[in-house]
């Protein structure tokens, strides 16, 4: 039929069509409803043919892209498109490390997250305890065979005096745990892999972002101010997953969750790792995205600098 052909996009090495699926798969990284993100990839696509367009080059494409998005959904939503398209040029892994105490969506934000930037792994510094398990028998570390705010049942040694016991069982398990992130991250920075880290241990000071040449590492923290809103989040997870989270179980340690909560964001100010307070998963969700990016924006540019400086001194 008239009108149907495809359009190619030339500069990709083998000139694929133009496809108004993926470029709307692309948009809802933005935070775009699929409705409106597919209206704006037919618009795209409705323009290049009305225009008998039969290929265009990225550059073309994407200016394209950038007038209708701004025309479509406003100016912030064009400004995230093409923050996330640097992001995917990254030539490097990309990893996300998500904190905060139990209870306030980290799995569900870092879900998310994933989703818009494209990564397909995420993995819950739990599972890596779970792993540890199977290693070390309860004898030889005890702290891991506990709940993060219980992990003070398996100290092996006396708390010292005017020492808070929850803190100081949750600072052993999680310097035991920390071990076993760093491995994963420096893991994906060799096999050049992305993913997203979500859990209670990504505790600040415990791991430094820096120390990893061959990653993009950026981490954050989750935080509920409001303490029945979080309290409700438990309520809302023993319901989502048919008991398997009972409520009574964090309710019973509500006190514990809310103290290590308090401790891991003093260290975050302590260490200037970024909180995030969740209000609206929505809302919250688009702010930990846009300071995903910019993080990694900036420091692209900072790399940029420090390779160009030492030339121009040379010149």
């Amino acid at each position: 039929m008239p009108g149907t052909e495809p359009i190619l996009i030339k500069d990709e090495r083998h000139g694929l069509p133009y496809s108004k699926g993926l470029m709307a798969q692309s948009f809802t990284a933005t935070g775009l409803s699929p409705a409106r993100a597919y209206l704006a990839a037919q618009r795209v696509q409705d323009e290049m043919r009305a225009e008998g367009l039969r290929e265009i080059t990225l550059d073309e494409l994407y200016a394209r892209v950038a007038r209708v998005l701004t025309e479509q959904a406003g100016a912030d939503i064009a400004r995230r498109y093409e923050k996330l398209r640097e992001i995917g040029k990254l030539d490097r892994a990309l990893v996300v490390l998500v904190g905060g105490t139990t209870g306030v969506g980290k799995s569900t934000i870092a879900t998310e997250i994933a989703h818009r930037l494209g990564i397909t792994r995420i993995v819950s510094t739990d599972s890596i305890r779970e792993v540890m398990r199977g290693i070390f028998a309860k004898d030889l570390m005890p702290a891991i065979y506990e709940s993060s705010f219980n992990a003070w049942r398996g100290l092996r040694v006396p708390v010292p005096h005017g020492a808070n016991p929850v803190i100081v069982g949750f600072r052993e398990q999680t310097a035991v745990v920390a071990t076993g992130i760093k491995s994963l991250i420096e893991r994906a920075a060799v096999e050049g892999v992305s993913m997203v880290i979500e859990g209670v241990h990504l505790v600040p000071g415990y791991i430094d972002p820096s120390q990893f040449k061959n990653a993009s590492v950026v981490q954050l923290l989750i935080g509920v101010e409001d303490e029945e809103a979080h309290r409700s989040h438990f309520y809302i997870r023993e319901i989502q997953t048919d008991g398997m989270r009972p409520f009574e179980k964090y309710r019973a340690n509500f006190g514990n969750i809310r103290l290590l909560g308090r401790y891991i964001e003093d260290l975050a100010r302590e260490h200037g790792i970024p909180i995030v307070y969740s209000h609206q998963l929505d809302r919250t969700v688009a702010e930990v995205l846009e300071l995903v990016v910019n993080t990694v924006i900036r420091e692209e540019e900072e790399s940029v600098d420090d390779r160009v400086l030492p030339a121009e001194e040379g010149a």
